[in-house]
């Protein structure tokens, strides 16, 4: 079966709104700000591998960038119900960041893919994984037991990932690619040139000062923070879990084509 066709932005707008990846998410406005509080009082769970210091201790500045960045409601006073991405600004986003990929293909470069939602974006890593290895880039292999939050790291497709007790889990934690990181560097082998992941993993490689792009949710502010500090290199707002995976398909072939990677 040939891989569909590449939507225009228009039609991808629409398609992000209707399978809520952006317009009205399904992730409510009292968790949205929970989370912008949680990091501006200093939780490390919302740093996602990221040493935000001081610099964000006002959780106004938090929904100021994410408004900005992300689309959620700016109204201090909206405090309960729906809550928004704007699937422009995800859009945006992806155009940037397929702008960062056709960079490390013409550069053949090292790039490591990673995730915390195996789940719902494995797939998406994955093929732009096999792009890239397609396009000549050197996809990063991970090295045999590498462990961390009790579990392992394995990989599929060339996406990293966390498995505990033989299943794939859900994680933000940054301890994954912490661990990934020393054992290259511990192997003997060079870091990536760029990182593709989501979450802590995204937020670790950043802090440790690699080219990152990030994907993450309107609760998960800390990205968002590091791209407009200039940490990291593009954070992609989106609903990080919709109820069908294949939802992210039309969204990953129009980054693929604008990227230049498609088949």
């Amino acid at each position: 079966m040939p891989p569909p066709t590449a939507p225009s932005r228009s039609e991808l707008v629409d398609h992000l709104v209707r399978t809520r990846i952006a317009g009205d998410v399904a992730t409510p406005r009292e968790n949205n700000l929970n989370h912008y509080r949680g990091l501006a009082n200093g939780d490390r769970h919302y740093w996602l591998g990221l040493e935000l210091g001081d610099r964000w201790r006002d959780e106004q500045d938090v929904l100021a960038v994410m408004a900005e960045r992300a689309g959620v409601s700016d109204d201090p006073a909206h405090r309960s119900g729906q809550d928004t991405i704007d699937p422009e600004l995800t859009v945006d986003a992806l155009d940037r960041a397929a702008l960062r990929l056709r960079k490390a293909a013409a550069a053949s470069e090292r790039v490591l893919l990673a995730t915390g939602h195996p789940g719902a974006l494995l797939d998406l890593h994955g093929s732009v994984a096999g792009a890239l290895r397609r396009a000549g880039c050197d996809i990063v292999r991970v090295p045999l037991g590498v462990f961390a939050d009790k579990g392992v790291i394995v990989q599929f497709a060339g996406v990293a990932v966390y498995e505990l007790g033989a299943s794939l889990w859900h994680t933000h934690s940054p301890a994954p690619m912490h661990a990934i990181l020393g054992a290259l560097t511990e192997a003997g082998e060079p870091l990536p040139d760029l990182v593709f992941a989501d979450h802590g993993w995204a937020g670790c490689a950043a802090e440790r000062g690699i080219d990152t792009v990030g994907f993450a949710d309107s609760n998960d502010p800390a990205l968002f923070l590091a791209e407009a500090e200039g940490t990291l290199a593009v954070t992609v707002p989106l609903d990080d879990h919709v109820v069908n995976p294949l939802h992210y398909e039309p969204m990953t072939q129009y980054l693929l084509t604008a990227a230049g990677l498609a088949d």
